[in-house]
Order: C-alpha cells, then sequence, then structure tokens
C-alpha cells in the first residue's frame, strides 16, 4: 500500500472510529484511559526496550544531547504518562452538557451542547509522552485521533500506541480510535493535512518551521501557534519586589518554552531603579542582556538590540530590553512585535492594569503575573493538547473544551412555526 492509500485508510477509519467515541459514556471513555494507565504500567520493559532503539538511531543520526534528553523515556516519564492518564480521567467531561437554555416567546426551548470535533490529526516531534497526552485528551473529549509523531520516536510511539489500543479495546471502544501513522514517509503529513473529508482539525506541536509548513498547506482547519514572543512591560507604578521577581522567573525558569519572556519593557521613570536590579540577577545566571540605546547607558555591559531583537523568539538566555514612556509606548510596542501569545504588565495602577488587560490582543494577558504560567495546567484545565493564538474556535491553551465545539438544541412539544 503506498503512503496516499495508506492515509486514506487511516481516515476512514478515524471517521467511523469518530462516531463510537462521540457516542461512548463518559464512563467508557474513563475506563479507557485507566486501561491504558495499566497497559503502561505493565509493559514497562516493552517501552524502554523500543525507546533504546530510538536513542540509539538518534546516536547513529548525530542527534544533539538536548533531542536525545526530549526522546529518553526514563522511568519517572512513564511514571508521568501513567499519573497523566488517571488525572485526565478525573476531568470533568464536556461532552453533551447543555448550557443558555431559554424559553422563546413561541413556546420552544432553546440551547447549546457541547460536542466532540470529530477527528483530530496531531502532528507533533521529538518527545513521545505527546503520544499519551494527545490520545488521552482526544478520547476524553469522544474525538477520533490519527497521531503523526517524529520519526526519531517511531519505536516508541508504536510501543505506545499498542498499549493505548489495549486500553480502549479493553473499554470496548473502537482500537481505531487512536491511529499512530506507522510510516515515517514525509508525504503522510502532506495526506494528512489534506483530507477534510476524514479530519476535521489539525493541531500541529513543534517548531515554527513544521507549524508554518502546515499552516501555508492545509486543507484541514488548523489550531496552531507559530512564535511565543512573550513581553512584561514593568509601569511606573510598579512594586519593585514584584518587578524584579517575576521578572526573572518569566525569563529563566525555562528558557526553551513559548511562554518564556522574550522582551522586557521598562517604563521610563523607573529604569534607572529597576534595570540594575533585574539585570544583576539575571548576569548571575548567564542571560545575555541586549538593550536599545536608552537601556544601554544605563546598563552599559547590554549588547546592542536591533530592529530584528524585537520580534525574535529566543528560547535561549537571551533578553532584548527596552526603555519606553508610558503605558501607550508599551501598547504601541507590544501591538507591533508581539505574537499574540502571553504579554503580562507588572504594576500596582489599577487603571493602567484594565487597560492593557482591554488593549493589549493577545490570547493570555497578565497583571503582575509572569508569562510562564500560560499553561493548561496551571489555568486549570488539567492538561493541553497546545497553545492557540488564533481568534476563532480556541484561543490560548487548548484543554477539553477546546476539543469541542457547540450546537443548538430545541425542546417542543408539538410546536409547529405560524
Amino acid at each position: 500500500m503506498n503512503t496516499e492509500s495508506m492515509m486514506r485508510t487511516l481516515g476512514q477509519q478515524a471517521r467511523a472510529a469518530s462516531r463510537a467515541m462521540a457516542r461512548a459514556s463518559t464512563g467508557a471513555r474513563n475506563e479507557a484511559l485507566l486501561a491504558t494507565a495499566r497497559a503502561l504500567d505493565a509493559n514497562r520493559a516493552m517501552l524502554e526496550v523500543a525507546n533504546r532503539k530510538d536513542l540509539q538511531a538518534g546516536r547513529d543520526k548525530g542527534l544533539d544531547d538536548a533531542m536525545l534528553d526530549r526522546l529518553e523515556l526514563t522511568a519517572g516519564r512513564i511514571d508521568a504518562m501513567i499519573e497523566g492518564l488517571r488525572q485526565v480521567a478525573g476531568l470533568t467531561d464536556p461532552v453533551g452538557v447543555i448550557t443558555d437554555m431559554e424559553y422563546r416567546p413561541t413556546g420552544i426551548q432553546v440551547g447549546r451542547m457541547r460536542v466532540p470535533l470529530g477527528v483530530i490529526g496531531i502532528i507533533y516531534e521529538s518527545r513521545p509522552n505527546v503520544t499519551v497526552d494527545a490520545a488521552s485528551l482526544c478520547i476524553k473529549s469522544g474525538n477520533a485521533t490519527v497521531l503523526r509523531g517524529g520519526s526519531e520516536a517511531a519505536h516508541s510511539n508504536r510501543a505506545i500506541a499498542d498499549c493505548v489500543a489495549s486500553g480502549l479495546r479493553e473499554a470496548g471502544l473502537p482500537e481505531t480510535g487512536v491511529q499512530v501513522v506507522g510510516t515515517t514517509d514525509r508525504e503522510a503529513v502532506g495526506h494528512l493535512i489534506r483530507m477534510p473529508e476524514y479530519v476535521d482539525v489539525i493541531v500541529p506541536r513543534g517548531g515554527k518551521a513544521l507549524i508554518e509548513r502546515i499552516s501555508n498547506e492545509a486543507s484541514v482547519p488548523v489550531i496552531k501557534h507559530l512564535d511565543g514572543i512573550c513581553h512584561s512591560f514593568l509601569d511606573r507604578d510598579a512594586d519593585s519586589e514584584k518587578a524584579v521577581n517575576v521578572t526573572v522567573n518569566a525569563k529563566t525558569q525555562r528558557y526553551g518554552t513559548c511562554n518564556t519572556l522574550e522582551t522586557l519593557l521598562v517604563d521610563a521613570p523607573v529604569a534607572e531603579t529597576l534595570l540594575p536590579l533585574i539585570a544583576e540577577k539575571l548576569r548571575a545566571v548567564g542571560v545575555e542582556l541586549r538593550g536599545c540605546e536608552a537601556t544601554r547607558k544605563i546598563l552599559t555591559e547590554a549588547g546592542e538590540a536591533t530592529e530584528d531583537d524585537w520580534a525574535t523568539e529566543y528560547l535561549a538566555p537571551v533578553l532584548a530590553i527596552r526603555i519606553v514612556d508610558g503605558v501607550d509606548a508599551a501598547m504601541e510596542h507590544i501591538n507591533q512585535y508581539s505574537s499574540q501569545h502571553t504579554d503580562s504588565i507588572i504594576t500596582d495602577n489599577y487603571t493602567r492594569a484594565r487597560r492593557f488587560l482591554t488593549e493589549v490582543d493577545s490570547s493570555s494577558v497578565m497583571v503582575n503575573a509572569s508569562t510562564r504560567f500560560a499553561d493548561g495546567f496551571e489555568y486549570g484545565l488539567g492538561a493541553e493538547i497546545g497553545i492557540s493564538t488564533d481568534k476563532l474556535h480556541a484561543r490560548g491553551p487548548v484543554g477539553l473544551e477546546g476539543l469541542t465545539s457547540q450546537k443548538y438544541v430545541v425542546f417542543g412539544d408539538g410546536h409547529v412555526r405560524e
């Protein structure tokens, strides 16, 4: 079977399975998750053998240490996958919930019911634990899914998929409710993102190049974000201790995430006070500072920030700093350069905080908090399948509700329209 035929077969099976997944009870879907957790626990040796094959192949291909670390399935990461499945099983099921019911003047009742999207194609790189994360959220939300992981994790993903299939089978659900693409042929992705008759939405998880390709080529709707160019603005009425602590955390808690601070904006009246305090802590952990001309007059050791720096997601220990004149200038900078991911203001001024929340057009906007909180778990979603900076359907961290839609439901008692 060639790649196109294989992908169409997967699509047809997913579409058929999606109907069974949508009508399955909450109990059956939860049992599938818990049975998958048991299967992972019982098959640790199989998972480790498969993962060792991927790690050895990665070393042979010259993958760097960071990539190999992302690829590795340690005992602790298997534990985390198992715990994640149990946590998702414990989440409130959004499917079938009816809201906004009201009587109309005609006597009918109109409301909206939350329903699964159908078939979700998920394309991701490197980390095999994403296979479980993605599968669990799709199962819980009543969707079928086709998963295309990175070729470097092919053996691990297949081993995990076997455990998921076992869990679905034990719960009486179709094994084709979760399918992992069995080929590493890059053409498989191209077919997956162009099958609107079988796939309802695509979720890409990976680097900017992958997401750009899928966004440009897909004929299926895509839930995605490209960059995480996140800002913090230190207002003239910011508490100094909060400003320093939040800035350092937002930049250094983890460097390689999409919600890491990349550009710091500082109100001119407090720049001479706050910047040296912040710079001292950042230099101590090896963060490179790049600043505008006004910044470099205060921080003489900072490098020069160019126009490119304002539009760069570093994912590294580098921070761009710009001194601005007030909240209007800060918001103008953010709305010009932000990727609409996450932006924060540090201030004790209620009026400016409310303006910032209203006028900054990003999927997460924060007051006196680190941008690192832009995360499904931290938002109480239990888990997330990704972050969306789109404005339609889902925005921000995408959890169970983001994997569902709504349809209108109408109750009558023999009502006819006059």
